[in-house]
């Protein structure tokens, strides 16, 4: 018969794999040192993040073959080239660039989900090089996406997730734990179809 010691202590092993273990690999997912300690578009926005994700990916095309990838992003835009039955409702991201969605200006709606405004907002961008989507309203939540082109060749792919979120409060407690579980496994497939989707069309890719 399980005791309540033993439930009680699978918990706490199962907490300190979680935020012992796997937390610290998940929030700096394929990326480098210097990439989690240097600045990004929008760190000034949330100065002190209860969540903080860098994440990167070497892809062997050049910046402005992966932009359009990038800047078609969204729910029922081209998707989110991750797992479409969860993030977009079961219809396929795109395989190709889209060209009635490479237009992207301030203030654009980068939905996340249905809904007349859910989603984020782009607060600012360079093309080729970087974009910055943010939680407008509440100015609690930045994500930044950047291209950083290899002297040997690729480019590095580094998005940056950093929310405002209490723990303290049951409401946004709830929401960061489920980020903290659901946020890695999505972010990373949706940068492995981006690699996937870039380098697709670069001739001659190694």
């Amino acid at each position: 018969m399980v005791t309540v010691g033993v439930v009680v202590g699978a918990i706490v092993l199962m907490g300190v794999g979680l935020f012992g273990l796997y937390r610290p690999w998940q929030l700096r997912w394929g990326s480098t040192r210097e990439e989690v300690a240097g600045s990004m578009p929008g760190d000034e926005v949330v100065p002190r993040p209860a969540f903080n994700a860098t994440r990167a990916v070497t892809i062997y095309a050049r910046p402005e073959e992966i932009w359009p990838w990038i800047v078609q992003i969204g729910f029922g835009r081209a998707g989110w080239y991750s797992y479409d039955f969860l993030d977009n409702l079961g219809h396929r991201s795109a395989e190709r660039i889209v060209p009635e969605l490479q237009h992207t200006e301030v203030g654009d709606l980068v939905p996340l989900g249905p809904g007349k405004d859910a989603g984020m907002r782009v607060k600012a961008f360079e093309p080729n090089r970087w974009i910055l989507w943010w939680d407008e309203r509440n100015q609690l939540t930045t994500w930044a996406w950047s291209l950083d082109p290899m002297p040997e060749g690729g480019t590095r792919l580094v998005t940056r997730v950093r929310s405002r979120s209490s723990w303290h409060h049951p409401a946004t407690a709830i929401w960061l734990i489920l980020t903290e579980v659901a946020d890695f496994p999505m972010m990373r497939k949706c940068m492995l179809g981006i690699k996937r989707r870039a380098e697709a069309l670069v001739p001659g890719k190694v």
